[in-house]
C-alpha cells in the first residue's frame, strides 16, 4: 500500500496523543467525595457496570479518528479489476484418445466437467467461446456473453463432432484467433485483451504447424495456455482390442512457452479442476492502482456509529 498524501500521516500523532490523554486521565484519582453513607443505597442510584463498557464508546471513537487520518492521506493500492471486452477461448481436444478411462470416468468427460466449472466462475461479462479439435478444428461457440449458449456447446464435446480424427493443435490455435478476430466491429482494428484455453492430450499429427500458430498469436498478443491431461497408461478399446494412447505434452509445453502463457499437467479431474482455478486466476484481469481511501472512512464511520450507540445505551449521552 503506497500513499498519495503521505504527510497527512503525522495527525495520527495526535490521536496518539489522545490516547495517551485518556489513559492518564483514568489513573487520576477522583476528587468527588462520596456523599452517601448508605451504600446499599448508593448500590441502588449507582450501580457498577463492567469495566469494559465505559472504555469501549472511547476506544471506538479513538480508533474512528485513526482510520479518518488513514483516508484522508489517501492510500492506494493494487486492485484486480476484469479487462474491458475480455476475451477467453476455450479449445478442448475431442479426438479418439481422449476417450481413455485412465481418468475417471474418461479423459473427455471429466475435461467437460472442468472446463463448465471454469467458465461459470469467470466474470458475466466475459467473452467465452469454444473451439472442439481433432484432426481439424470448430467454432461451437462463438465468444459471447451467453452461458447458456456455452453449456450446451460444452455438452455437444464429443468424439468426431469435427469429423475428421487426429491431433491439430495448429488449427486449434488458429481457429480461436480467428473468433477473436470476429468478436466485434472493432476487433479489426483495436482487437480485445484475449487468452487461449488449450486442452489435448496428445502430440500435433495433422494440420498447421503448432509453433506457427503459436507466432500468429504472439503477434496478436494472445497468450494460449495449455494443459495436458492424461496419464502416461491411457489407452483406448477398439474392438476389443486395446490401442496405447499414453500422453504427450511437449507440443503444448513449446506453444504456451512461444505465446507467453502457462503450460500445465494435470492426471486427474480434480487436478484438471485446479489447474483451470489457477488459469482463471489471472485471464481476462489486470491489475490496476486505485485509491482505497473509501475502506478506512467506511470503516470509520461504522466505528464511530458504535461509539455512538453505546455511549447513549449505557451512559444515556453522546460520547
Amino acid at each position: 500500500m503506497t500513499w498519495q498524501s503521505p504527510f497527512r500521516l503525522w495527525l495520527l500523532l495526535g490521536v496518539l496523543a489522545l490516547v495517551v490523554a485518556y489513559a492518564l486521565a483514568q489513573r487520576r484519582p477522583s476528587r468527588h467525595a462520596v456523599r452517601f453513607t448508605n451504600l446499599r443505597l448508593l448500590d441502588r442510584v449507582a450501580p457498577r457496570r463492567p469495566t469494559w463498557r465505559r472504555h469501549l464508546p472511547a476506544g471506538l471513537f479513538l480508533a474512528m479518528l485513526a482510520l479518518l487520518v488513514v483516508g484522508f492521506a489517501r492510500p492506494t493500492a493494487e486492485v484486480r479489476v476484469p479487462r474491458e471486452r475480455a476475451t477467453v477461448m476455450v479449445a478442448v481436444d475431442v479426438s479418439t484418445s481422449m476417450l481413455a478411462t485412465d481418468v475417471d470416468p474418461d479423459r473427455l468427460t471429466a475435461a467437460k466437467q472442468a472446463a463448465r466449472r471454469f467458465v461459470d466462475g469467470l466474470p458475466e461479462e466475459f467473452n467465452v467461446g469454444l473451439v472442439a479439435f481433432a484432426g481439424s478444428a470448430a467454432v461451437l461457440v462463438p465468444p459471447g456473453t451467453d452461458r447458456e449458449a456455452l453449456h450446451d456447446g460444452i455438452d455437444r464435446l464429443a468424439e468426431g463432432v469435427t469429423g475428421v480424427q487426429g491431433t491439430a493443435i495448429g488449427e486449434a490455435i488458429n481457429t480461436s484467433l480467428g473468433a477473436v478476430r470476429a468478436l466485434d466491429d472493432q476487433a479489426a482494428t483495436e482487437p480485445p485483451p484475449a487468452r487461449v484455453i488449450l486442452l489435448s492430450d496428445g502430440a500435433n499429427t495433422s494440420g498447421r504447424d503448432p509453433i506457427e500458430a503459436a507466432g500468429d498469436a504472439v503477434s496478436a498478443k494472445v497468450p494460449v495456455h495449455t494443459i495436458s491431461f492424461g496419464t502416461p497408461a491411457g489407452f483406448v478399446d477398439r474392438g476389443g482390442r486395446p490401442i496405447q494412447v499414453p500422453v504427450d505434452g511437449q507440443t503444448l509445453r513449446a506453444v504456451a512457452e512461444e505465446t507467453g502463457g502457462g503450460f500445465h499437467e494435470a492426471t486427474s479431474s480434480e487436478e484438471l479442476r485446479a489447474v483451470y482455478e489457477d488459469i482463471g486466476t489471472s485471464v481476462g484481469y489486470r491489475n490496476v492502482r486505485q485509491d482505497v481511501s473509501a475502506r478506512f472512512i467506511g470503516l470509520g464511520l461504522v466505528f464511530a456509529l458504535g461509539a455512538a450507540a453505546g455511549s447513549l445505551r449505557w451512559f444515556s449521552r453522546l460520547p
